[in-house]
């Protein structure tokens, strides 16, 4: 707390506190850390899955009592990517009232990565009476961001990866081909 009162008085406006390991602790303590951070000034607590730990049962469990114990202030929240599960732990925290995802391009970030923007993205978007979340993310520029940023740190996406993948939305099997010829709902969002 006297790290976020100091930033306050050095005039930072927006003060965020992250409760490290989030996923491993127990909620009541989580939301003491976040009670104590909104008493010292800041504005925003996050919440990190920092060892890709969480489960969709856990944020089912986790999120919405941290959200209730804090109607009005925004819910950050970090989820790292080590079993796959980064992008659907985030669209349900979203759906269960956080309402700042952090993200990241072609999912990049350590060890496995971290919440992919593309997969959040296209789910919200393609499918939001279930999660009841919307971004101003302009869809029609994640092939061209996720290629630059390719381009310029030279990590590959890899080829089956959702959304950019470059085989993402390729049919190699006979009946794949003949649905999709017919009708690209038949195999494609």
């Amino acid at each position: 707390t006297a790290a976020i009162a100091h930033a306050r008085r050095r005039g930072v406006e927006v003060v965020e506190f992250g409760g490290e390991d989030g996923s491993r602790a127990h909620v009541d303590y989580l939301i003491e850390l976040a009670g104590a951070c909104y008493r010292a000034g800041g504005a925003r607590y996050a919440y990190p899955d920092t060892v890709g730990y969480f489960a969709p049962e856990g944020v089912d469990y986790y999120i919405p009592k941290i959200v209730a114990a804090f109607p009005d202030k925004p819910l950050v929240i970090h989820f790292h990517n080590d079993f796959g599960m980064a992008a659907y732990n985030t669209v349900r925290a979203l759906h269960h009232g956080a309402t700042i995802p952090t993200v990241t391009v072609n999912g990049i970030g350590e060890r496995a990565g971290n919440a992919s923007l593309e997969e959040i993205v296209m789910a919200l978007k393609t499918r939001p009476a279930l999660f009841g979340a919307a971004t101003g993310i302009h869809a029609e520029e994640i092939m061209r961001t996720s290629r630059l940023l390719s381009g310029i740190t030279g990590i590959d996406v890899q080829p089956n990866k959702a959304i950019v993948g470059r085989n993402a939305f390729a049919h190699e099997s006979g009946i794949h081909q003949d649905g999709v010829l017919k009708d690209a709902r038949t195999y494609e969002i």
